[in-house]
């Protein structure tokens, strides 16, 4: 298990691309060995983002890494920081899943080789696969957040975030 990150790279590719409805662009881009294993990164939030840190979790010799920006989020538009109401429109965890395939396609990948998902990242990557399991050969999943009840509560009422940083709850 390494112990540090894999060296900053930076992407050889990037983009918008704009989602079945109209509504949306997703922010993407692709670093790492253009010819290697397809690996994803679906970010935490719901309302996180990708970062250049993002792309560190992946080998860049092995792996053609991409990363992207759920809509709403990060450098997607509309973005939830400027347009709260317009980022929420047809902003499901279904949309999502169907938002990754569509990537996966723009990008002519055949098949991803890894999803690795962090939190609420961890549940669109496994709804991803469960739709979709055909598209996926593994899935790594960290801090797997399903969002049920009593994650929401301890994490915003009783314990979790809540407990951090009182101050920003009274």
């Amino acid at each position: 298990y390494p112990r540090t990150y894999y060296p900053h790279i930076d992407p050889y590719g990037e983009g918008m691309m704009s989602v079945e409805d109209g509504k949306h662009q997703i922010a993407y881009d692709v670093s790492g060995n253009p010819h290697g294993i397809p690996a994803l990164w679906v970010h935490g939030g719901p309302g996180g983002a990708s970062s250049p840190r993002s792309r560190r979790f992946f080998d860049p010799t092995i792996y053609k890494i991409v990363i992207f920006d759920q809509r709403g989020c990060g450098q997607s538009n509309p973005n939830a920081a400027d347009n709260l109401q317009e980022s929420l429109v047809e902003n499901t965890t279904w949309k999502l899943v169907d938002d990754i395939d569509m990537l996966r396609k723009h990008l002519g990948i055949d098949q991803w080789g890894v999803v690795l998902g962090g939190s609420w990242g961890s549940t669109l990557a496994l709804a991803y696969a469960q739709t979709y399991p055909n598209d996926v050969k593994a899935l790594v999943l960290r801090g797997v957040l399903l969002f049920t009840p009593s994650e929401v509560d301890y994490l915003f009422c009783k314990g979790g975030t809540f407990g951090q940083h009182p101050l920003a709850w009274t």
